[in-house]
C-alpha cells in the first residue's frame, strides 16, 4: 500500500465570507487522510494511545493551488513520506473530484511531521516500543522508494 483515499464533502461551515474554504480546513482533512491511512493498516489513533504511542504534529506545511467551495467533493490522497524510529511524516494532496479529469483538480498538497511520544510527552523510539508497528511502518516505507 503505497497511498490511501478518503473523500470529504465540503460543508457550509467550512467556508469564509468569500466562499472559500478557510484555509486552515486543509489542515483538518490532512488529518482525515492519516486516520485513513492508519485504519488501511489495521489500526486507529485510538489504538495506538491505548499503546501509549502519541503522534503530535511538529512541522506542518500547505501549497495552496486552487480553492475549494461549498459542497465540493475532494478526494484526499495520503502517503506515509518519512519514517524515523522518532518521527514520521506524511504526503497529502487534496483534489477536487471532477468529471471531465479522473484524477480531479488538484487543489492543494502538503506535509505533516509528527513525533512518536509517550504519555508525559516525551519521545520514544518505535522500533523498540512497538517492533510490529514499526516493521510495518517500515514496509510501506520501502515500497515508496521504489
Amino acid at each position: 500500500m503505497k497511498q490511501v483515499e478518503a473523500f470529504v464533502r465540503v460543508r457550509y461551515k467550512d467556508t469564509d465570507q468569500m466562499g472559500l474554504v478557510y484555509y486552515a480546513n486543509y489542515f483538518v482533512w490532512f488529518e482525515v487522510g492519516r486516520c485513513e491511512f492508519l485504519r488501511a493498516l489495521g489500526m486507529s489513533y485510538k489504538s495506538l494511545e491505548q499503546n501509549e504511542i502519541f503522534l503530535p504534529v511538529i512541522e506542518a506545511y500547505c501549497a495552496y493551488k486552487h480553492p475549494a467551495r461549498y459542497d465540493d467533493e475532494l478526494r484526499v490522497v495520503t502517503s506515509l513520506k518519512t519514517l524515523q524510529e522518532v518521527k514520521l511524516g506524511f504526503h497529502y494532496d487534496i483534489y477536487k473530484l471532477d468529471r471531465e479529469n479522473k484524477e480531479g483538480i488538484l487543489l492543494v498538497s502538503g506535509e505533516t511531521m509528527h513525533a512518536f511520544v509517550n504519555k508525559k510527552g516525551r519521545p520514544l523510539v518505535l522500533r523498540k516500543q512497538n517492533p510490529f508497528l514499526w516493521r510495518m511502518l517500515k514496509d510501506i516505507s520501502l515500497e515508496t522508494t521504489d
